[in-house]
């Protein structure tokens, strides 16, 4: 993992093999569909924390022959990602490594400011909204989509899986992050000098079978992973018995015929004045 040369952007869950997996699922069809009526060929875009490349790919298809720009601070996701848009020919979508906090771009280069779930992990919101201000154009608009973790759920919860989202808000709180972000937006987006903010809010569900094994196999090796673990008992967050009571409960969820997931978001479309 490349370490950010700025505090303010660590993303404090890493990036395992299984959360690179998870993160691919995402698409600007399914998580991006609130921004994606607003977007006009010829548009320039730019993705902020794009991890894989892969809602951004589907952005540069909305906008084309538009220009859409990627960034993340991992050198490992802008790989990826320019790997992802050379799978789907899409040659109007750049990637390169930078921070959030501090855009290489110009003042008033872009149409269209885009992230999903990173505020909720950068310490100095402000700091990146500044920055989404100052490149975008007078008119354009910042779309962010993030989570609200207290409303998401597994059903069933055997009395013991919403200790495992608890687990997870600690673990980002300690990292100066903030794991209810998706309902905090509109004063966010209001404090930092956007106007005319458009909420929303949206769930992805999981409840297929091959949906609920997937999550299965996202908290089995990547939250309850030993790493994981071992994260969260340093930071007070879990102890040896929780862990191996949610690590049971999940192995009773995935064989349950009425387990669901849903992952709660905010979503906000706001201009620049």
């Amino acid at each position: 993992m490349t370490e950010s040369s700025s505090p303010s952007s660590d993303y404090t869950l890493g990036f395992s093999e299984e959360l690179v997996n998870a993160l691919m699922q995402r698409t600007a069809e399914n998580s991006a569909a609130y921004l994606l009526p607003h977007l006009e060929a010829g548009m320039r875009v730019l993705d902020v924390g794009c991890g894989t490349g892969s809602i951004a790919v589907g952005l540069a298809e909305a906008v084309a022959p538009g220009e859409v720009y990627g960034i993340d601070i991992e050198d490992s996701q802008v790989s990826l990602a320019m790997g992802i848009a050379a799978y789907y020919q899409q040659a109007n979508v750049v990637f390169q490594a930078a921070d959030g906090t501090s855009l290489p771009f110009a003042d008033g280069f872009f149409d269209v400011v885009h992230c999903h779930d990173i505020l909720m992990h950068i310490p100095d919101t402000q700091a990146v909204l500044s920055e989404a201000m100052r490149v975008l154009k007078p008119g354009g608009i910042l779309a962010c989509r993030e989570m609200i973790s207290e409303s998401c759920f597994s059903y069933p919860d055997f009395g013991v899986l919403r200790r495992a989202w608890d687990m997870f808000e600690d673990v980002v709180s300690t990292g100066d992050g903030h794991p209810q972000m998706g309902k905090e937006l509109k004063s966010r987006l209001g404090e930092a000098g956007f106007t005319d903010a458009r909420i929303t809010a949206t769930f992805d569900l999981f409840a297929t079978p091959e949906e609920v094994q997937f999550i299965h196999a996202v908290a089995d090796q990547w939250f309850l992973s030993p790493e994981m673990r071992e994260m969260a008992i340093s930071f007070g967050a879990s102890t040896d018995d929780l862990a191996g009571d949610i690590e049971e409960a999940y192995g009773r969820w995935k064989e349950h015929p009425g387990a669901l997931c849903g992952l709660a978001f905010g979503e906000a479309l706001a201009i620049k004045p």
